[in-house]
């Protein structure tokens, strides 16, 4: 007798008939608009996909740990190392600080030099004590990054380690260097010709890089998934042609080099991108001549974004790093530096380190993502996202290539003028609430406030290109927040006074509406749990005399309350309404009426105007 399985009691369903059922459930509403939506890439996301929708794509044919690596350098399980940088201003406080977190599960080392330092063979080997260099991965980042290759090399073969097994970087990018800050270390041929020698020094050390493409610096600059891998795969052959091109072996030279990326936090979309960088390095890699396809492996260090990150609220900090690095995880990573939440406004403490660290080792300890391979496969969804990621970024990749290469394009100004425009698209729909940062545009603590806010360290200076500036998506709606709380120290807090009246689910949700705009301005909000009649409600306004009175209540009784509200109190303060009656505006602006808040609002813009009004002076908004 034929054991009958559990799914042969379902006959399969065809795609068109779940779209009918669902078309026949959305009663007239049209398909595309109510439920299809687009990503910041332009991509055009389906409400649901199935297995046809990976049929043609090509990766689909590959396993984990061979070419071309989309689903990841490793054959078996997701090891990824655990990495925490130290600020090196004290060697022996440094190395026992590197000690203390290595106990702590810390893998992965990163040595921060101050600008001025200049250590010796004798410093590096202090700072190395009873840190074995074939156990742990160290990393370093210094202005004499070729002297510090030289000395790892020396203390390697001092104690007798395995060289292969000697794993790490410097933090070398002068072409990255050069799109951020407008000139080169030394000049671009020194800095260049530094990494033949540099490339020669490590020729005993296979795993060890000593060229860390930033390709961070889009994304923290307010570029899309897209620009950010394909601009950064560009910066990454021209140093392919670069080095080949001195006569070097592309076999000996990809494996010296390293991606450090950021992670931000579209779940799903940051999956897909880790997984499409390794498939587009494999190929580009691949195209220079490689005869070992083991060395087509991208060599991924990844962060987390700095973009998004607040100075308001900052304990959501940890909420979007812990999502975020389960991206990084996911998409496979070999190693991951967790933001501390406090990182983005002043020095890392103990404690906000140790959550940091703590985030990855439960995410491996306890919730087991280190277990399996690409996790993330025949997910229809997210191998969706990686095909359109692949086509969209090598797309992108071959206008740079066709057009001189990376460095070209930067001086032409091409790179820039492209990410300026996808960060200004961010930065509207931040405005706008069509891209939430909790705590700052939406839903704000209006209890908290802060004394200060971090200082621009960017040093500005004379230089032949635009560069790339990294900036937080909060920047601007902070500095406004910051103008309240300044104003508050010397005088008062500005009120928002709800005037709720009428239907109750209306006042309501429009009273909370408003309170959330207003509160992002840090406001005192003032609720008020209805009036029975609208003199009544004046009454109470003008003894409150707040700054701002917003009208909350459902349309159809703005038409009978709103104008007698507004003569009444338009002399004594701002008189706001709640929504946008589009049958009543005419009119109620014929009156002198000027101020509604709605979803589409522009957030920025009229929390601007009402600080003019009040008489606040925020002297760091930018128009």
């Amino acid at each position: 007798m034929e054991k009958e399985t559990l799914f042969s009691q379902f006959p399969p369903i065809a795609t068109e008939a779940w779209k009918e059922k669902i078309i026949k459930d959305l009663k007239g509403a049209d398909y595309d608009r109510k439920l299809t939506w687009k990503t910041g890439e332009g991509f055009t996301v389906q409400p649901f996909y199935r297995e046809e929708n990976l049929t043609d794509l090509p990766h689909m044919e590959t396993v984990p740990g061979h070419f071309p690596y989309v689903r990841g350098n490793r054959e078996e399980q997701n090891t990824w190392l655990v990495r925490q940088d130290i600020q090196v201003e004290d060697i022996a406080v440094a190395n026992a600080k590197a000690l203390d977190i290595k106990l702590k599960g810390v893998d992965s080392l990163g040595f921060i030099f101050k600008c001025d330092a200049n250590p010796d063979e004798k410093d590096l080997e202090a700072l190395l004590q009873n840190i074995r260099l074939d156990l742990m991965e160290v990393n370093f980042r210094t202005h004499q990054p070729l002297n510090m290759v030289k000395m790892i090399d020396s203390l390697a073969k001092k104690y007798n380690r395995d060289l292969e097994n000697i794993k790490g970087s410097v933090i070398y990018d002068p072409i990255g260097t050069y799109t951020t800050c407008g000139k080169y270390i030394h000049s671009f041929e020194e800095d260049m010709s530094q990494l033949v020698e540099m490339h020669q020094a490590t020729r005993h050390l296979p795993n060890f890089q000593y060229l860390t493409i930033k390709g961070h610096l889009f994304n923290n600059a307010g570029a899309g998934t897209v620009s950010e891998l394909g601009f950064m795969l560009a910066l990454g052959a021209e140093y392919l042609t670069f080095l080949t091109g001195k006569g070097l072996d592309i076999d000996e030279v990809a494996p010296h080099i390293r991606f450090h990326m950021a992670v931000g936090s579209d779940y799903f979309m940051e999956i897909a991108k880790f997984r499409a960088a390794r498939y587009l390095w494999a190929k580009i890699v691949n195209a220079y001549g490689l005869n070992n396809a083991k060395n087509a492996r991208m060599h991924i260090h990844c962060s987390n974004s700095t973009w998004n990150k607040t100075v308001y609220d900052p304990y959501v900090n940890m909420l979007r790093t812990t999502t975020e690095s389960m991206s990084a995880i996911l998409g496979g990573v070999d190693s991951l530096t967790v933001l501390p939440f406090n990182a983005v406004y002043e020095t890392e403490t103990d404690f906000s380190e140790r959550i940091a660290r703590n985030q990855q080792l439960i995410l491996k300890g306890e919730s087991y993502f280190d277990k399996i391979a690409d996790p993330a496969a025949g997910s229809y969804y997210i191998e969706t996202l990686t095909h359109e990621l692949i086509q969209n970024a090598w797309k992108l990749f071959l206008e740079v290539d066709e057009n001189g290469g990376y460095l070209e394009a930067l001086k032409k100004g091409t790179t820039q003028e492209k990410v300026k425009a996808e960060a200004q698209k961010k930065d509207l729909d931040i405005a706008f609430r069509r891209k939430s940062i909790l705590g700052t545009n939406q839903y704000p603590n209006t209890n908290e406030q802060i004394q200060a806010l971090p200082i621009n360290k960017m040093v500005k200076i004379e230089t032949g290109i635009e560069t790339l500036k990294p900036y937080r998506g909060a920047e601007q709606l902070e500095k406004l927040r910051f103008a309240t709380d300044e104003f508050a120290r010397t005088k008062h807090r500005p009120v928002a006074w709800m005037f709720t009246y009428g239907n109750l689910a209306m006042q309501k949700a429009r009273s909370q509406f408003a309170g959330n705009f207003f509160g992002c301005a840090g406001y005192q909000i003032v609720d008020n749990n209805g009036f029975s009649t609208v003199d009544q409600g004046i009454e109470a306004a003008r003894q409150a005399k707040p700054e701002i009175v917003v009208i909350c209540s459902s349309d159809e009784e703005y038409a009978t309350i709103a104008q007698p509200i507004f003569k009444a109190l338009n002399k004594e303060s701002i008189v706001v309404l709640a929504g946008y009656p589009t049958d009543l505006v005419e009119s109620l602006e014929a009156i002198g009426m000027k101020y509604f808040i709605h979803v589409k609002s522009n957030l920025l813009e009229q929390l601007s105007e009402f600080q003019q009004l009040i008489g606040i002076q925020n002297n760091h908004y930018q128009q």
